[in-house]
């Protein structure tokens, strides 16, 4: 198997702002999103005789010991990793992004866990179908149909109908590691599909530090806390890492960045970096990354490249052995091993 196992190198032309922003990512998400987060776990505390602790979600999965996740960065319409996948005939897990799911289950994909740990009122709901989507939604959040995503998203009407039958036909059943962080659009609607709700709580600080909050919420809910990485992929990793104790695991769709002729308009925090620090500004707020594998040119944003940073922090401790097989993109580095993801599924055979 020809492949790369890189050492981290010093590829990054790097910005001050953009430098900044990253050293402090940890606790603007907090203030962003942060009280957003304990307001949804206090919420569905009601709702936690739903499902069952993430501490169960073996008996749900079964044994295995390769895995590839499906996530939705822009590498997944560029590569098409399902269509290796079904070609190859993988034997092992395939678990999904909530983002991510559309692309498997449109493309005859069933996958064996979703994942969704976003608290956000009401966009991350549309991934499993809004039937209460309004007009009024729609006119106020470009967020789907600006991005460099599924093209389908830009005709959101017909998508977010096309996405309620679909996971009303397939996900009824399904386990879901679900975020007591969620809001109550996405419990409520995994709820009426029927999935199989394995709760877990999204680490939200140290819990060893005076007045954790992860600790506050362990005591009140006694569920166990996952350490997410800031991101939903890197949630799924660690859950297959360090719940379900897979031997392998591939990553696709984990960019954690854009191609370098994608316009800034297209690019997932492009309204508040305009809001903050003015459209004049953006080439400060961004910055680009070499990836010496591909030999090509990517560029991220602060909290993009904070996900990739979590996370090579995290690979340190793993268990598994990671495969990156986005093929794109900048998560390299040492305990990574960068190939394709023919050769992933070829070592499992």
């Amino acid at each position: 198997m020809s492949r790369k196992k890189e050492k981290s190198q010093n590829n990054f032309d790097y910005n001050e702002l953009g430098l900044r922003l990253v050293n402090q990512m940890d606790r603007l998400t907090f203030d962003r999103i942060g009280q957003e987060v304990i307001q949804n776990i206090n919420y569905n505390q009601h709702k936690l005789k739903y499902g069952q602790s993430i501490a169960k979600l073996n008996d749900a999965i079964g044994p295995f010991e390769n895995a590839v996740i499906i996530a939705a960065g822009p590498s997944i319409k560029k590569m098409d990793p399902i269509s290796v996948i079904k070609d190859k005939e993988f034997n092992g897990k395939v678990v999904a992004t909530e983002s991510g799911l559309y692309y498997c289950l449109k493309n005859g994909i069933v996958p064996d866990l979703v994942v969704t740990i976003d608290p956000h009122k009401y966009r991350i709901v549309r991934w499993f179908g809004n039937p209460n989507l309004t007009k009024e939604e729609l006119e106020n959040d470009d967020y789907y149909r600006r991005q460099d995503m599924d093209e389908t998203f830009s005709n959101e009407r017909k998508t977010n109908d096309e996405l309620i039958n679909l996971i009303n036909d397939h996900c009824k059943g399904m386990p879901i590691a679900l975020s007591t962080g969620s809001s109550k659009a996405v419990v409520d609607r995994v709820i009426s599909v029927g999935m199989d709700i394995y709760w877990f709580n999204p680490m939200l600080d140290e819990p060893n530090i005076d007045a954790s909050h992860t600790m506050a919420i362990h005591r009140q809910n006694k569920l166990p806390c996952v350490n997410c990485g800031g991101n939903v992929g890197t949630a799924a990793w660690m859950i297959l890492d360090a719940v379900l104790t897979a031997k392998r695991i591939a990553l696709t769709g984990f960019d954690y960045s854009y191609y370098i002729d994608t316009s800034y308009v297209q690019t997932q925090y492009y309204n508040d970096a305009v809001d903050i620090f003015g459209e004049g500004n953006l080439d400060e707020f961004f910055t680009k990354i070499h990836n010496p594998i591909l030999d090509k040119w990517f560029y991220t944003d602060p909290a993009y490249l904070w996900y990739r940073n979590s996370f090579l922090e995290m690979v340190i401790d793993a268990n598994c052995v990671t495969y990156n097989c986005t093929n794109g993109g900048i998560l390299f580095g040492d305990n990574i091993i960068f190939c394709r993801l023919e050769e992933f599924l070829e070592e499992c055979a």
